[in-house]
C-alpha cells in the first residue's frame, strides 16, 4: 500500500503523543514494505522533502506556532489546511489526524477528487468542553468537530471511550486502533539512582490537574513526612504548581524536573519510582501512564468521564478515585501498600499495546473494504 499521514506536528521536532504514534506507525508500516508519506509542516532544515527512517516527510509549508495564547491557533490551523490541497498527495490510503479539524475537510476534499480512502484517526472527542476551551464561542467547536465525524466512514478512535464519543456525534461505526508502546526498548532501559515514591509525567496544563497532586501529596506527608514525589514536564501551569508547591512546605517532598530532552531519561526515573499518578480529566488515551506499566508502576487516576486512563486501569494494576486531593492521597497511599503484587500484571498489560501488535491493527484497518 501507498499510505499518507496528514498532520501538522511532526516527531521528533514536536513531541507529543499523536506525533509519536504517527512516527512508529509510519516506521513500522515502511519496514513492512509500504510505501509511506507524512505530509506536515516543515520543522527541519534544508530541503523541503526527505526521507527519515524509511518514511518519506513532506513539508509542505514553513513551520509555524501551533499556539497563540495558550490555546491552538486558528491562522496557522488554517493556513496548513490550505496547503494540503497543493501538497500533490497521491496514495492508496490517506489518515488524517482528527485535531486541529480543517486539516480533515481539506483532506476530504483531496480524497473526493482523487477518489482515495480517507481515514481520520480520532485521539478524543471534546464535546461540552469546547465551552471550557472557548467560552461562548464553544458552540463553533462543537459545530466542527461533529461535521468532521461524519465525513467519513472510516474513522479511527484510540480507545474505547473515543469510539463511544465518537457515536454520540453521529459517526459511523470506528475502527479501534490504540497507541502503544515500545516494550522491548522500555525494558532494556536500566533504573535511574534517583528513587522516588511518587512520579508524574505530562504536560503542565490546567486540565492534567497537578495541583490536585501536589495537595493529596501533603496529606500524604502528615502520616509519611519523607514521602517523595517528581514531576516531569513543563507548560504554562509549571510556575504556578512550584508556588503552590512552596506554600503547602513541599519544598523537600516534590521535585520539578522540566522537560526532559531524552525521554529515556524519564523512563528510567518511572522505573525507579514506585506510583504513577495520572490526576488528569481530560486523555484521549493515556501514553504515559501505559509506558508506566511497562516500567512495571501501577497507575492511580481519577474518575472522569473525559479521562480514557481509567479505560486502562485494573483493579491489579492500579486504582480509580474521585477527583478530590483527599481520595488520591488514599488511593494512592493503597497503590503503594501493594505496588509489589502489582508489578508483574502491570508489565503484562503494557505488553498487550506493543508498537508491533498495534501496527498489525492498522495495518488491518487500512486494507479492509
Amino acid at each position: 500500500m501507498k499510505i499518507a499521514y496528514i498532520y501538522d506536528a511532526v516527531y521528533p521536532w514536536v513531541k507529543g503523543g499523536a506525533e509519536k504514534r504517527i512516527y512508529e506507525l509510519s516506521t513500522r508500516l515502511a519496514k513492512r514494505d509500504h510505501e509511506v508519506h507524512c505530509y506536515g509542516m516543515k520543522w527541519w532544515p534544508d530541503d523541503r522533502d526527505i526521507i527519515m527512517n524509511g518514511v518519506h516527510q513532506h513539508g509542505i509549508c514553513p513551520a509555524m506556532p501551533l499556539y497563540k495564547n495558550g490555546k491552538r491557533s486558528i491562522m496557522q490551523a488554517t493556513s496548513f489546511a490550505g496547503k494540503i490541497l497543493a501538497a500533490g498527495i497521491d496514495c492508496d490510503v490517506v489518515d488524517c489526524q482528527n485535531f486541529p479539524y480543517f486539516s480533515c475537510f481539506s483532506a476530504k476534499l483531496l480524497c473526493s477528487l482523487r477518489r482515495h480512502e480517507l481515514f481520520i484517526t480520532w485521539h478524543e472527542v471534546w464535546g461540552d468542553y469546547w465551552y471550557k476551551y472557548l467560552g461562548r464561542k464553544g458552540f463553533l467547536g462543537q459545530t466542527v468537530e461533529s461535521a468532521a465525524a461524519r465525513l467519513t466512514d472510516r474513522n479511527i478512535a484510540v480507545s474505547e471511550r473515543t469510539k463511544r464519543d465518537l457515536k454520540g456525534l453521529g459517526a459511523d461505526a470506528a475502527w479501534i486502533v490504540p497507541n502503544g508502546i515500545d516494550a522491548n526498548k522500555i525494558e532494556r532501559i536500566a533504573a535511574s539512582p534517583n528513587e522516588s515514591d511518587i512520579i508524574f509525567v505530562g504536560r503542565l496544563v490546567e486540565h492534567k490537574n497537578v495541583d490536585l497532586l501536589i495537595e493529596a501529596i501533603e496529606i500524604i506527608k502528615r502520616d509519611v513526612p519523607d514521602i517523595s514525589a517528581k514531576i516531569i514536564g513543563d507548560g504554562p501551569e509549571a510556575a504556578s504548581l512550584k508556588r503552590l508547591s512552596r506554600q503547602k512546605g513541599l519544598e523537600k517532598n516534590v521535585e520539578f524536573y522540566g522537560f526532559i530532552e531524552d525521554y529515556d531519561d524519564a523512563l528510567a526515573l518511572m522505573k525507579s519510582s514506585r506510583v504513577f499518578a495520572s490526576p488528569s480529566i481530560r486523555e484521549g488515551f493515556g501514553m504515559a501512564a501505559l509506558e508506566a506499566n511497562a516500567c512495571g508502576l501501577p497507575v492511580v487516576t481519577v474518575d472522569h468521564k473525559m479521562n480514557a486512563v481509567s479505560d486502562l486501569i485494573t483493579k491489579e494494576t492500579g486504582l480509580i478515585c474521585a477527583p478530590t486531593c483527599g481520595a488520591l492521597a488514599e488511593a494512592i497511599m493503597k497503590t503503594l501498600e501493594k505496588r509489589e503484587k502489582m508489578r508483574e500484571r502491570c508489565r503484562i498489560l503494557a505488553g498487550r499495546y506493543d508498537w508491533e501488535k498495534i501496527c498489525d491493527v492498522a495495518e488491518r484497518a487500512y486494507e479492509s473494504d
